[in-house]
């Protein structure tokens, strides 16, 4: 591994962070550093939002740039340089279904642009809302949210395997997929787009940008790129449809840096 992509993309929660994780690691963060003084981009691929992915990776952001909201939005340099929001109706149409459809046990997260407007009933997604340092605001009814909508998500706590069949198949149409154990998320774009976008912007050509991944809302990112690789903890299918496979981003950033 002795020639450098222009750029790497890295999904987050169970990918660069473990579940249960909330900081970058200081090794991923060293190698991120080495890599941007070599002349790599690296782009934190996410479901956040951009001041979450901004402050989760403070130490070297000046170097990164942001694929956010699953790529809904793309951000460089603090600017947002792609956006796709969705139709206000199918957005509400969604968020109201994912509110009922929930029976009681499920929360609805509309995103926008950098804010994150939240339908709770107190099962913890205002404190993972926290957690990850998003910005927020509680409401009552969507309509209420006074700008474009880019991404529906809900929050399961008893899992989003559990309500995978009933949503997902529901709306394909705005690319519903599991985004991890407790959310679904609904959106026009896909990471695939994201990476799509920031190539078209900066001249890169795809087929020469790695990335990692480890869920179902990652394979458009993972087919998008040339150097695909899936985590070991991923499901069967997607380490199947992968030829390469990791327990960790650093282990591969690290061969790369020093192959």
């Amino acid at each position: 591994m002795c020639n450098l992509p222009p750029m790497i993309c890295s999904d987050l929660d169970g990918t660069l962070l473990p579940y249960g994780q909330s900081a970058v690691s200081g090794q991923a963060l060293t190698l991120i550093r080495r890599l941007q003084a070599r002349g790599v981009l690296f782009c934190p691929a996410s479901g956040r939002q951009y001041t979450s992915l901004r402050r989760l990776f403070a130490p070297v952001a000046e170097g990164c740039v942001f694929l956010c909201e699953n790529g809904a939005v793309v951000c460089k340099d603090g600017a947002v340089i792609a956006k796709t929001p969705m139709p206000r109706d199918l957005a509400l149409a969604i968020a109201r279904d994912m509110w009922q459809g929930s029976e009681g046990r499920g929360e609805v997260m509309l995103s926008g642009e950098n804010t994150s407007y939240l339908m709770e009933r107190g099962l913890g997604m205002l404190r993972r809302i926290r957690e990850i340092g998003n910005r927020y605001r509680v409401i009552a009814d969507p309509a209420d949210i006074p700008e474009e909508i880019v991404k529906v998500s809900v929050y399961l706590p008893d899992g989003s395997a559990a309500y995978a069949d009933r949503f997902v198949p529901r709306w394909r149409q705005a690319n519903a997929a599991v985004a991890g154990p407790y959310w679904i998320d609904t959106t026009l774009a896909n990471k695939g787009l994201g990476v799509q976008a920031l190539c078209r912007v900066l001249g890169l050509d795809p087929g020469q940008v790695m990335a990692f991944g480890d869920n179902y809302n990652d394979l458009p990112m993972l087919d998008a790129v040339g150097l695909p690789y899936i985590m070991d903890g991923a499901a069967p299918a997607l380490r199947a449809r992968y030829p390469r496979h990791t327990p960790r981003p650093e282990d591969v950033l690290a061969r790369l840096l020093d192959g």
